[in-house]
């Protein structure tokens, strides 16, 4: 079969010549105004079109799309994608693929996961290092050590002024290329926050409290709300260094939220946000694909079933902001499906600490992935029994999380019992990522 009908048989189109791919490309230009430029690797045509007033389209108006056959070019893709809508901008990265192509909404993600910093480092230094050898530099996010409020976390999100310029500065930072500080730091795009419409927000009657002390308690923290306006305060839920508080009426909760905002609790600053409320069918409950027990529910902590709004689902100054990048965590779906192996497909070895946090499903293995990811042990199990009234064994696991950069350790219990060690070792791991 001839190159041509075995393109067209693949769905791939005509193979050109490059004078062919040019006069096509002029042609188009010609026709629709546009410029192209190469840039990066990219071929950016358009950005903006021609007569085209005011400032780019907000974020969120951008989809990716892969797949597209190597052989296919703008003077054909532009009129497709023009039944869409008016083309502001289309940049074309070429991969083989015989398959068709898939379109999803593109993630303008701005902000950059930095891991492994000297805990010591503060924010203006971070944040002067980062502009130092990366440009468009925003703001850098840094979250203080839950027991020593005078050391960092050992990670910090720096936001940049554009998606580009956050490209641009993780090509920079690539480990081994840039060391700051003599360290050599973990470098990746952070999760995008997930956008709440403001008419669900302005319903939201909870505010997240973070930054607290370890030994401040629940009592404590609903005193000091209750100051500016007492009685307003429902009930209020800490775990570990942070906290929800729960208000009878959202003006009130917006106005604690503008006074409290900075305050000092038992000598430390905290930051008041509204909570974002989550997405029940993005819950902890449809992330594990229904392998949490029904027992396991109420210490978890779903979704808020009177006003929608989120109950303590993580730590988001630990596991939720270092995966999620975001206050209110909310964690990723996973896909669950097979794909069959055609013959002369590749297989290649790799690290399971290289995927993302998408492809895992229990919390056991989201476990292992955060302790990786920050450098610390691998979490040790430690299995104990008891005996139930009906004679049934009752099983419960300790995990030891051991930090290698200053050789602390937590331990994590949860305060149920399973009938099955699977169910115990899963309870624990879900158990001890919350409250880290």
């Amino acid at each position: 079969m001839h190159e041509e009908n075995k393109a067209a048989a693949n769905g791939c189109g005509k193979i050109r010549s490059g004078a062919q791919n040019g006069a096509a490309l002029l042609a188009l230009m010609e026709k629709t105004g546009y410029s192209m430029v190469q840039q990066n690797g990219q071929r950016k045509f358009g950005g903006p079109p021609p007569g085209w007033e005011g400032p780019p389209p907000p974020r969120g108006c951008e989809v990716f799309v892969g797949k597209i056959p190597r052989d296919m070019y703008e003077d054909e893709l532009v009129p497709v994608f023009e039944r869409a809508g008016k083309i502001y901008e289309l940049r074309l990265m070429m991969e083989f693929s015989g398959k068709f192509i898939g379109v999803c909404v593109s993630l303008d993600n701005c902000r950059l996961f930095i891991g492994a910093i000297p805990k010591d480092k503060k924010k203006e230094e971070i944040l002067n290092e980062m502009k130092k050898v990366t440009e468009g530099v925003v703001d850098v996010i840094v979250y203080p050590n839950a027991t020593d409020k005078t050391k960092n976390r050992g990670f910090a999100f720096v936001e940049y002024e554009s998606h580009r310029a956050a490209a641009m500065a993780r090509r920079r930072l690539i480990p081994g290329t840039f060391q700051p500080w003599g360290h050599t730091i973990q470098v990746d795009w952070a999760d995008p926050e997930k956008v709440v419409d403001e008419e669900t927000m302005q319903r939201v009657k909870v505010l997240y409290v973070r930054n607290l002390m370890i030994s401040t308690t629940e009592d404590k923290i609903k005193a000091e709300f209750n100051k500016f306006k007492p009685g307003v305060v429902e009930r209020v839920k800490k775990l570990r260094d942070y906290a929800f508080v729960h208000f009878f009426h959202r003006e009130d909760a917006v106005a604690a939220m503008s006074v409290m905002n900075g305050k000092c609790i038992d000598g430390a600053s905290i930051e008041v946000t509204l909570a974002k409320p989550v997405n029940k069918e993005s819950s902890w409950k449809q992330h594990f694909n229904g392998q949490i027990s029904p027992s396991s529910e109420n210490l978890l902590g779903f979704p808020n079933k009177e006003d929608g709004t989120q109950k303590p689902l993580g730590k988001p100054a630990s596991l939720s902001v270092r995966l999620n990048g975001q206050h209110s965590p909310v964690p990723p779906e996973v896909e669950r499906s097979t794909y069959p192996i055609f013959p002369g497909i590749k297989l290649t070895p790799i690290s399971m600490y290289s995927l993302k946090l998408s492809h895992f499903s229990s919390a056991v293995m989201h476990l292992d992935y955060f302790c990786h990811k920050n450098s610390w042990a691998p979490p040790e199990y430690c299995l104990y029994s008891t005996t139930s009234q009906d004679g049934k064994i009752l099983l419960v696991y300790k995990v030891l999380i051991s930090s290698i950069a200053d050789d602390s350790q937590s331990y994590f219990m949860p305060e149920k019992l399973c009938t099955t060690v699977e169910d115990a070792k899963e309870l624990a791991a879900q158990f001890t990522l919350l409250h880290l």
